[in-house]
């Protein structure tokens, strides 16, 4: 398969043209001594590690044969996505998980898409996924996914221009925003003056939209809903972006044993008693 790279209009990039939407980045890169950039690259490091913006792999060690603990992957050559090529991108992005919710929402309902003979029966009831006690269930807005985490790719298409693929949609707990949002904010540390150069769409506001979201799937009585972000606990590979999201909500994080039913609603264990809880944003 041919490759396609994002800064270079040909591969081997040695005297191939950049890219226009990369010129004043390949300017800029060009001026800055190797040193320079090493050391900024190990000074991000220290940051993360210190701060201890790290995941864990399940099953790994390091060279020592210990500890599974790794850094959030951090690249001093942004990927830059054009203005009307995300916009597009967008676009097709909102049509496709507003297609997955509604598919959910007939696969519990009126089953129309089986009915049809375009998806077989078997492939959804026999699905470890399906959940037969949410048949005839109504979720507010009809939203069963919330957040989706959509995995793109772009590859060259028969005239090697760079086209755009989805490769999977995680639906059920996707997790890496907050790397996304560390690593902008590094990169705003670091090389403040790349960010005068570019018109740079800005991403720090995503914890905002996610409280939103979460705020809107409440039951329509609670005025001021309580949410909450449910982890499995420290030992969790993604447990640093739920306290991350939860410190940056302004909402508790709590564990499985922090909560407690009494009828038939949730509650959350405080030291002024129990508190109701309206939204679970479920990260296990």
């Amino acid at each position: 398969m041919q490759k396609f790279d994002e800064m270079y209009a040909m591969l081997p990039f040695e005297g191939s043209d950049v890219r226009e939407h990369y010129k004043r980045y390949a300017q800029w890169l060009s001026k800055q001594p190797p040193d320079v950039m090493q050391a900024r690259r190990a000074e991000a490091e220290m940051i993360f590690r210190r701060v201890g913006i790290t995941f864990a792999v399940y099953g790994a060690k390091d060279e020592g044969g210990a500890g599974n603990e790794r850094l959030i992957p951090f690249d001093l050559i942004p990927r830059i996505i054009p203005a009307h090529e995300w916009s597009r991108m967008q676009l097709g992005l909102v049509q496709r998980v507003t297609a997955l919710n509604r598919f959910i929402h007939d696969v519990y309902h009126g089953q129309d898409i089986i009915r049809a003979g375009i998806v077989p029966q078997d492939l959804i009831v026999n699905n470890a996924q399906y959940r037969p006690e949410m048949a005839g269930l109504h979720v507010p807005q009809n939203i069963y996914a919330h957040i989706a985490g959509i995995d793109i790719v772009r590859a060259p298409n028969a005239q090697g221009e760079g086209e755009y693929y989805v490769l999977e949609d995680n639906l059920r707990v996707p997790s890496g925003v907050s790397y996304m949002l560390e690593n902008r904010k590094m990169m705003m540390r670091l090389f403040p003056e790349l960010f005068s150069l570019h018109k740079v769409a800005p991403v720090a506001h995503y914890p905002d939209m996610l409280l939103e979201t979460l705020r809107a799937s409440a039951p329509a009585a609670a005025d001021e809903p309580t949410v909450v972000v449910l982890t499995p606990g420290m030992h969790n590979s993604a447990y640093f972006e739920h306290a991350f999201l939860a410190q940056q909500m302004g909402v508790e994080l709590v564990e499985g044993q922090d909560l407690v039913v009494k009828d038939k609603f949730v509650y959350m264990r405080t030291t002024r008693g129990l508190q109701r809880v309206d939204v679970i944003y479920r990260r296990v």
